[in-house]
């Protein structure tokens, strides 16, 4: 959980001052896709390899956090408008890995993306 809150505080500022023209960083927001993606696929996250009992559990006390990390992500893709280019087709191998993830929420609302690459792409 805590490092979920401090994720979030890593979006918030990349948003408020590195997302313009002048102040994008590349590398900085390269560096927050790969380490959100690698926390949503992190093993001891991954709720279907637990027990029923324990998987509820771990629900009702943290919530399924790859669901907020990955809609984070998601969010986080649209806001890079016209810079999206720049992380085509690196991203794609990650982005997939989420996909990957066996939570049908998660998928709808990453696939997507797929789809705003090529667009992007094609642009």
């Amino acid at each position: 959980r805590v490092f979920l809150r401090a994720v979030n505080q890593f979006t918030s500022v990349l948003n408020r001052f590195f997302l313009d023209q002048t102040h994008f960083e590349l590398q900085l927001w390269n560096n927050y896709f790969h380490l959100a993606v690698a926390f949503l696929t992190h093993e001891s996250l991954q709720l279907e390899t637990f027990s029923q009992a324990k998987r509820n559990k771990i629900i009702k006390k943290y919530g399924d956090m790859r669901k907020e990390i990955g809609f984070k992500i998601r969010d986080m893709w649209y806001n890079l408008g016209p810079h999206k280019i720049k992380f085509i087709p690196a991203m794609v191998g990650p982005i997939l890995e989420v996909t990957l993830v066996q939570e049908p929420e998660l998928r709808k609302a990453t696939i997507p993306i797929f789809f705003d690459m090529m667009q992007c792409e094609f642009n």
